[in-house]
């Protein structure tokens, strides 16, 4: 699998994402430029982003029955909304960086927070996973990450589509408990 962006440890900056190419300037996009690129007209977002995290699911979802999967995760890397565009060739790249510039800030807020909380799950997971755990205990961690990772994919989902997500987003510090919890029962 093929290393997807940027790998950043607790107290690092993430290295910047150089673009396949300059990014067009900033113009108003049709609503039939929004419908081409995947962009939901009333928020300027696009679920392109989610697939991801999908990816990253996918793969912990395989580590109980292929822990060589493990590299895999290894491999992938967190990625903002805007690195992840970036960094991909995708025909529709420009409209999608223009329209998350000047996306519903409420939504993109809300994106970004929900985000953050994915790849501090992720990161957390990939840190433990680099400990010398047992098959049982990376398969159980590997389990409760996907588990706690896909409702939050929902949910982002139902942001960049413009529905109305009330409750708390869990905080990034979670994911650390979950992975702790995990490891204390390795002993």
């Amino acid at each position: 699998m093929t290393a997807h962006a940027l790998d950043t440890h607790a107290g690092q900056e993430p290295a910047q994402v150089e673009p396949a190419r300059p990014v067009e300037p900033a113009l108003q996009l049709s609503t039939a430029e929004m419908a081409e690129a995947n962009i939901n007209p009333s928020t300027g977002l696009a679920t392109d982003y989610l697939n991801h995290f999908n990816e990253a699911i996918m793969m912990l979802e395989l580590i109980p029955s292929m822990p060589a999967c493990i590299g895999d995760l290894m491999d992938w890397n967190v990625m903002t909304y805007r690195e992840h565009f970036l960094a991909t060739t995708q025909k529709h790249r420009d409209a999608v960086l223009v329209a998350y510039d000047t996306a519903d800030s409420q939504a993109r807020i809300q994106l970004d927070e929900i985000a953050d909380t994915m790849s501090s799950i992720l990161s957390a997971t990939r840190d433990a996973l680099r400990l010398d755990l047992s098959p049982t205990v990376a398969a159980g961690l590997a389990r409760e990450a996907a588990f706690q990772l896909k409702p939050l994919v929902a949910r982002a989902g139902a942001v960049i589509n413009g529905l109305k997500v009330s409750g708390d987003i869990p905080l990034a510090g979670v994911a650390q408990a979950a992975v702790d919890a995990i490891l204390r029962g390795r002993s």
